[in-house]
């Protein structure tokens, strides 16, 4: 990649809590939020792990999400008014596979791209919702009983469909 721009992303905190992500290297692209006060483990990070191109002619892109958990142990702190720093306590990473045809255009990536997207937003038919999720309504809608079929399946697992 010849030039890594910032990335702006929004969590599913309400209010939205908002994580600039700084290129960090772009020998394998790769970003990270800058969060004062958490250390450079809990911090969220995405990385364009593979471009490769397969032996049948095809292409391999994978991409990865990392969203660290933070603990804080003894969060009322001693007498003395020490209270511990943050620790990671597990990191949930989420992983997009897609491999591209040989004969793949932009339109046919761009276009499995949107419908990605939109069934990780919450599509479903009961009502019409295409999965176009955004600001506060997303932070909840994603925890809820109304979201579509595909992200409750990420979020609760295969018993929430």
């Amino acid at each position: 990649m010849a030039s890594m721009d910032k990335i702006l992303v929004k969590d599913d905190s309400n209010p939205l809590v908002e994580f600039n992500l700084i290129p960090v290297t772009n020998s394998r692209p790769k970003w990270r939020a800058a969060v004062s006060g958490v250390p450079i483990e809990g911090q969220v990070t995405v990385e364009l792990l593979q471009n490769t191109k397969l032996p049948d002619g095809n292409y391999r892109r994978v991409f990865k999400l990392s969203v660290p958990e933070l603990e804080t142990l003894g969060t009322a702190g001693t007498s003395a008014g020490y209270v511990a720093p943050q620790k990671v306590a597990f990191i949930t990473p989420l992983t997009v596979t897609m491999i591209v045809n040989q004969r793949a255009t932009v339109a046919s990536c761009a276009n499995a791209v949107k419908i990605l997207l939109g069934l990780i937003g919450g599509a479903y038919a009961t009502t019409g919702h295409g999965g176009d999720l955004s600001g506060a309504s997303a932070a909840d809608a994603v925890k809820s009983n109304t979201t579509g079929p595909i992200t409750r399946f990420l979020v609760y697992g295969e018993d929430a469909t």
